[in-house]
């Protein structure tokens, strides 16, 4: 028997999938033939049913395997990188805060018009020289809302009306600074770190099926022409090299996702900054876009996850807090149409949120949560990071240094680390000095110590 018809009996035999029409690729079954697992999947095996007991099977077989499982029933898939990206200055302000940093704002695009651009609103601290450390975070309500600065450019597209001063989905000047409480940019810039960030609506509206979003272009084929194909193909027995929804069914977190990984396109290029120690930050639905994107590209040198909850850092399988079948019905455009049929069976889905994190191993991940947030599920995001724990002492990294639940404002630092305070869901100064603390304790505080961030194996 010829070997590519060896390797398709061994795939059928050992695992249930099918084939698309007119492909020999395989391709993964419908949720319902899944079978139901309550207990959370293991990371470390294989769809065929191997177990990984190396670094090199985690790297070349499990993990592209377990990328194209969450693509293919949650997320959605991205496309690659932009053949180009265009920077374009907007505005500076080399004395911003009372000459506490210097703050530029660059747009990003890569595509011609009518697709979305990226406005990237970063400070850098005056007080130090570079390259700094950098957080990358996306913003619910625009950049001018993160910071009250005139040289920062109103968004010009869609705003929820839950954001301050956007009567008709529209940003005015009277939101300046109205967000300025969640994102505690003086104790970032007083620490020695740059802070970057962007409004995730700049790429796709938070709402279902948006006309001017990145996703629709997509779909239009607008984005064609000035995507690269794929560096490389995905290795793995049971990976399909097409996927049956099509290249660009992407859910919107994804698309938030595909944007930060375009950020960080534009950092590693900016000699000021420290390529090597690039984090990003998410609250909430952006906490989930945050994490998927640490996940998917090993640029990112630390994630820093706070409350996200359901589909980001909690179980999909947990009895606490937000349920699948309320995320998409509250929310059915964050997720890709697969994820829908796992509604009333998570059971059946073939990894949960511990996988995710596992993806990012062997970089430092930090979820950090509220005690009054029941809703968001502490506890069982704290699972997650011990449920991931195996793949990093597979790689060689401690992973999580307790299995013990901390008391609130305890910051557990390992390289896995989680952080709890008292209160509700939100982005507190408390929460920024965790997030700072731990980076101190995975990078060292920045202009004092010059060794190298843990890096992928």
């Amino acid at each position: 028997m010829k070997p590519a018809l060896v390797l398709l009996s061994f795939l059928m035999a050992a695992a249930p999938v099918r084939l698309a029409a007119g492909s020999r690729s395989p391709i993964f079954p419908a949720p319902d033939q899944l079978p139901v697992r309550s207990e959370l999947p293991d990371p470390l095996e294989c769809w065929d049913g191997r177990r990984v007991t190396r670094a090199a099977e985690w790297t070349q077989r499990r993990r592209p395997e377990l990328l194209a499982l969450f693509q293919h029933y949650m997320y959605g898939h991205l496309p690659p990188a932009p053949r180009r990206l265009k920077a374009a200055p907007l505005g500076e302000n080399p004395r911003a805060l009372g000459g506490l940093a210097r703050l530029r704002e660059v747009r990003l695009s890569f595509a011609p018009s009518p697709a979305p651009a990226i406005n990237l609103l970063i400070l850098q601290p005056n007080s130090r020289s570079g390259p700094h450390p950098v957080i990358l975070g996306l913003n619910f309500c625009g950049n001018h809302a993160v910071l009250d600065d005139p040289t920062i450019a109103l968004p010009a597209g869609w705003m929820p009306t839950s954001c301050p001063e956007c009567p008709n989905h529209r940003a005015t000047e009277a939101g300046r600074g109205r967000n300025a409480g969640a994102w505690d940019v003086r104790q970032v810039l007083e620490r020695g770190y740059a802070l970057a960030t962007f409004y995730h609506g700049d790429l796709e509206p938070d709402y279902p099926e948006a006309p001017d979003g990145i996703r629709a272009l997509a779909a239009e084929g607008v984005l064609t022409d000035s995507l690269r194909r794929p560096a490389r193909e995905l290795k793995c027995p049971a990976c399909p090299e097409r996927y049956a929804r099509g290249d660009y069914d992407w859910s919107t977190l994804a698309a938030w996702a595909w944007g930060a990984q375009r950020a960080v396109d534009y950092l590693v290029t900016d000699r000021t900054f420290d390529r090597r120690r690039i984090a990003v930050f998410g609250h909430s639905r952006n906490g989930k876009a945050a994490l998927l994107a640490g996940a998917t590209d090993e640029r990112i040198a630390l994630v820093l996850c706070h409350q996200a909850g359901c589909g980001g850092s909690a179980p999909s399988r947990g009895k606490v807090g937000e349920t699948v079948r309320q995320i998409n019905d509250r929310f059915p455009h964050w997720f890709n149409a697969a994820f829908k049929q796992f509604n009333d069976a998570p059971e059946r889905l073939p990894f949960d949120q511990h996988a995710l994190i596992a993806l990012c191993a062997p970089r430092p991940v930090l979820l950090s949560n509220a005690t009054e947030d029941q809703w968001a599920n502490p506890a069982g995001q704290f699972d997650m990071l011990v449920a991931a724990t195996p793949v990093y002492r597979l790689l060689g990294a401690p992973g999580l240094e307790t299995t013990r639940m901390p008391e609130p404002t305890t910051l557990i630092a390992s390289r896995l680390g989680y952080f709890l305070r008292p209160g509700r869901h939100a982005v507190t100064s408390e929460d920024w000095k965790a997030f700072l603390d731990f980076a101190d304790a995975q990078w060292g505080p920045p202009g004092l110590r010059r060794d190298r961030p843990t890096e992928s194996k």
